[in-house]
């Protein structure tokens, strides 16, 4: 059995890490210095100048307010979900709707916000955008949240209840406390897989040649650059796609590395 157990360990290592391996090798190659994160790709297709400085800081600024605003939501849900509503035909809709969402095609809630936000505001926008990342991120929260809340030992809720401890006092102090790990790699996990989605963002935020901070214009992302690169004939562009697919990855490690950080930090 460990033998069988060491070889599904190789199976499953072997492919992950002969991807990450292609995506270093190339991308590093396209980074040329700084300027790669703070430059804009060159007018040129050609040129091997510039960089993606336009969408890292497109991609940062989406995921950022999409986590701001579904994040907490979705960890609300599943507290409702295990804490105040377990049992109830809300909860039941709730995880249910949560289910189903976890497994509709990402294009799918761009096609949704593209009806409900672009076509009302009368142009692509970085809100348009976050709205469609926060989608993609608000159900595996939930699923993720209910699941990690609902390790939390019953001991624990007794306890703090016996002293005298209001309910809501005791979810906040006591039980997100104990399950702040978990929850943190839940809400990672959600960043991760919403932050490197092409499809909704082609329909919302549609992308920028340069940095923009306004919120309600185009904006540019990483998967929007990687996607345009990737199709391109031109090897300039194709190798920026490499980079811009190492720079992803990178974001995503460094934002889970600090998340975890700071969980493991308020639970001492």
């Amino acid at each position: 059995m460990l033998v069988l157990m060491a070889f599904a360990v190789v199976v499953a290592v072997v492919p992950l890490g002969s991807i990450i391996y292609a995506v270093v090798s190339h991308g590093i190659r396209a980074i040329h210095g700084l300027g790669f994160f703070t430059q804009p790709p060159p007018g040129d297709a050609t040129s091997p100048a510039g960089g993606l400085g336009n969408a890292i800081g497109g991609t940062l600024i989406m995921v950022t307010l999409s986590s701001a605003v579904f994040i907490p939501l979705g960890i609300l849900g599943a507290v409702y979900l295990v804490e105040f509503g377990p049992g109830t035909l809300l909860a039941r809709a709730v995880r249910f709707f949560a289910e189903v969402m976890t497994g509709i095609p990402s294009i799918i809630f761009g096609i949704f916000v593209y009806t409900v936000i672009v076509s009302y505001m009368g142009h692509f926008s970085a809100l348009a955008g976050s709205a469609a990342i926060g989608l993609i991120m608000w159900p595996i929260v939930v699923r993720t949240s209910e699941e990690m809340l609902g390790r939390v030992q019953p001991s624990v809720r007794e306890a703090s209840l016996a002293l005298g401890v209001p309910k809501w006092r005791t979810v906040l102090k006591v039980i997100l406390p104990t399950a702040a790990a978990g929850l943190t790699t839940g809400s990672m996990l959600a960043v991760a897989r919403a932050a490197g989605e092409t499809a909704p963002l082609l329909f919302t935020a549609l992308g920028n040649q340069y940095l923009s901070f306004r919120l309600d214009q185009p904006i540019s992302a990483l998967p929007i650059e990687i996607y345009n690169g990737a199709t391109s004939a031109y090897a300039a562009q194709q190798e920026r796609a490499w980079a811009g697919a190492l720079t992803l990855i990178g974001i995503v490690l460094a934002l889970t590395l600090v998340a975890r950080f700071v969980a493991a930090r308020r639970s001492v």
